[in-house]
């Protein structure tokens, strides 16, 4: 019995929950990515470790990575769309500034 091979992916999903796929290699404006009988058509370069839709998502979605939340959308994102900094809001809490040392705080 003889099976042809695999394609090597080219996005994971780390946690069923989630909304986004995860690149696992750099991919090109232009390619199709088939995922669980899906075809997603990107419209911009993808690099490694970036996240693309799963689904149609509308402003103000939660974006579930590993499960979790890690920020929000400020506009809608078509399913295959990036999804970065320039449509993400990280809903993390800054712990710290690099704006400088509190008042009264001479550093030394």
């Amino acid at each position: 019995m003889s099976s042809t091979p695999s394609a090597a992916p080219q996005v994971v999903l780390l946690h069923p929950d989630d909304n986004v796929l995860i690149s696992v290699t750099p991919l090109a404006r232009g390619s199709v990515i088939d995922f669980e009988g899906r075809e997603y058509r990107l419209n911009q370069d993808l690099a490694l470790g970036h996240k693309l839709a799963r689904r149609d998502l509308p402003a103000g979605t939660k974006i579930l990575r590993y499960g979790a939340p890690i920020g929000s959308l400020y506009s809608d994102v078509k399913a295959g769309e990036w999804v970065h900094m320039h449509n993400l809001k990280s809903d993390y809490l800054a712990s710290h500034t690099r704006q400088g040392r509190a008042r009264g705080d001479s550093g030394e």
